[in-house]
C-alpha cells in the first residue's frame, strides 16, 4: 500500500516518510539509482581515506582535511540514504518520533560540519598559495587537528537548539512527512502547535552557518585569485590554481544546492521542489566528491596509480 499526503494518521504511532510516490517502474529505477550512488559514495570516500593513509606524500594538512571530508560524507549519506531506500518498500517509510529526531539531528549536524570543513579547507589553500614560505610554520599538524576538531564540534553544536525545540512540539494531525528523510521543514508543518520559534531559530542558525562559512571561503578565494593573477608565467598560474580547483568545484556544487534549501523563512510552500533539490546535496554531491578529487588532483591520481601497480 502506498502512502499519500492526504492521509490523516492522527492516532499515536510512527511517522510515515512519503518518499517518491509514482509508478512502480519509476520507483524501482530510483531505488537502483540511489543504491548504486550510495555504494559508490562509501567506496569512493573509503578509497580516498585509504590512499592518504597508505602514501606518505599525501600525509599533509590538505589531505588530512580531505580525509575528514570523506569520513563525513560516508556518515552523511549513511544517515539519510538507507532509510530513503526503505521508503521504496511497502510500508517501509514508517519511522518513530525518536528515530525521526535522531536522523534529523545527525543529517543536519553533519551538514553544518561540512560547511565548516569546506571553510577550513579554503583557509588552508589560502595559506598554501598566498603565504607559501610561512605555510609550514602556520599550518602545523596541531593547528590542522584543532581546526578539524573545531569544525566537528561547531557542526554538532549548531543544531542542538533547533533539535530541542522540535522535541517539544506536539503532532496531532497527519503523520505523513512529504520527504524521503526527516527534514525539518516538512516535519514541523505537521505540528499542531506554533512553530514560528522553531522556524526563526532554524533560519537564523542556517543563515549564520552559511554566511559565516561562505564569508571565510569567499575572502580566502579572493586572496587566492589575486595572488594567482600576479604570477607572471602561465605555467605557474596553472600549477597554483590546480592545487585548489578540486576544492573550489566541491564548494560551488555544495553551496549551490544548499543555500536554497536552508536560507528561507517559509516552510509551507515548495516542499516537492525542496525534496527534489535535497537529492542533489544528500545523494548526488557526496558521490561526486571522490571523483572530483581523484580526477582533478595530480597527487591523488599518482598515488592511485601506484596502488593499482602494487608499489
Amino acid at each position: 500500500m502506498a502512502w499519500s499526503t492526504g492521509q490523516n494518521l492522527s492516532t499515536p504511532g510512527p511517522f510515515i516518510l512519503l518518499g517518491f510516490p509514482g509508478p512502480r517502474s519509476m520507483r524501482i529505477g530510483l531505488f537502483l539509482l540511489f543504491l548504486v550512488m550510495y555504494l559508490l559514495t562509501v567506496a569512493g570516500n573509503l578509497a580516498i581515506i585509504s590512499l592518504v593513509g597508505a602514501h606518505r606524500c599525501l600525509q599533509t594538512p590538505m589531505y588530512f582535511f580531505l580525509c575528514n571530508l570523506s569520513f563525513l560524507e560516508i556518515w552523511f549519506t549513511t544517515a539519510c540514504v538507507p532509510k530513503t531506500l526503505a521508503t521504496f518498500a511497502p510500508r517501509g517509510g514508517a519511522i518513530s518520533l525518536a528515530g525521526c529526531a535522531t536522523q534529523m539531528y545527525f543529517v543536519f549536524s553533519l551538514g553544518c560540519t561540512e560547511y565548516f570543513l569546506l571553510a577550513v579547507m579554503a583557509y588552508d589553500r589560502y595559506l598554501a598559495i598566498c603565504l607559501p614560505l610561512r605555510y609550514g610554520g602556520i599550518m602545523t599538524p596541531g593547528l590542522a587537528t584543532r581546526l578539524a576538531l573545531g569544525s566537528w564540534l561547531c557542526g554538532f553544536s549548531a543544531i542542538t537548539v533547533p533539535a530541542a525545540l522540535i522535541a517539544r512540539l506536539s503532532f496531532c494531525g497527519s503523520r505523513v512527512i512529504n520527504h524521503f528523510f526527516c527534514d525539518i521543514s516538512p516535519w514541523i508543518v505537521l505540528s499542531c502547535t506554533d512553530t514560528q520559534v522553531v522556524e526563526l531559530v532554524s533560519f537564523g542558525i542556517a543563515f549564520c552557518v552559511i554566511l559565516g562559512s561562505c564569508g571565510i571561503t569567499l575572502v580566502s578565494y579572493a586572496y587566492i585569485i589575486t595572488t594567482i593573477i600576479k604570477i607572471p608565467s602561465a605555467r605557474g598560474r596553472h600549477r597554483a590554481f590546480s592545487t585548489c580547483s578540486s576544492h573550489l568545484t566541491v564548494v560551488l556544487i555544495w553551496y549551490g544546492s544548499t543555500i536554497f534549501l536552508h536560507v528561507r523563512t517559509s516552510v509551507e510552500s515548495s516542499l516537492d521542489l525542496t525534496k527534489a533539490i535535497t537529492v542533489l546535496n544528500t545523494i548526488v554531491t557526496p558521490v561526486l566528491n571522490p571523483f572530483i578529487y581523484t580526477l582533478r588532483n595530480k597527487d591523488v591520481k599518482e598515488a592511485l596509480r601506484r596502488t593499482m601497480k602494487g608499489k
